[in-house]
């Protein structure tokens, strides 16, 4: 399997994950005091909650299919960079928590970058052989 398959099945599985588990099938206590530091109630809080599950599923799936799509692989290292942030802003203390999302999101970001990469090499290939 090539780097550009792996990438795309880990970063799409994360999504979907991610999505589905903390947020659709259970809602984690962490996602509940992430929404919940919004200063939302907590009706409002649950439905972000789990909007935001429905939307990352969706976003997992665009990636699955558009992966060759730089603006979709530049739109996932957005998000995840976003995500990040606002984590360090709301609620800092979790930056340093076993399976924080630094660990998480910096690799995903990481593998966003070898796709990219790995893309435009493959990219150059093609336009030498052509």
């Amino acid at each position: 399997m090539s780097s550009i398959q792996i990438a795309r099945f880990i970063i799409s599985f994360s999504r979907l994950y991610h999505g589905i588990f903390p947020k659709l099938v259970h809602i984690a206590p962490l996602e509940k005091l992430m929404t919940s530091s919004l200063g939302l109630s907590n009706e409002l809080s649950y439905f972000v909650t789990k909007s935001a599950g429905v939307g990352e599923i969706i976003f997992g799936i665009l990636f699955f299919v558009l992966y060759r799509s730089k603006a979709i692989v530049l739109l996932n290292i957005i998000g995840l960079t976003g995500l990040l942030g606002f984590v360090a802003v709301m609620q800092p203390h979790l930056l340093i928590e076993a399976f924080n999302p630094v660990t998480t999101n910096i690799a995903l970001i990481g593998f966003s970058f070898i796709l990219l990469f790995e893309l435009k090499s493959e990219l150059k290939n093609e336009l030498k052989k052509g």
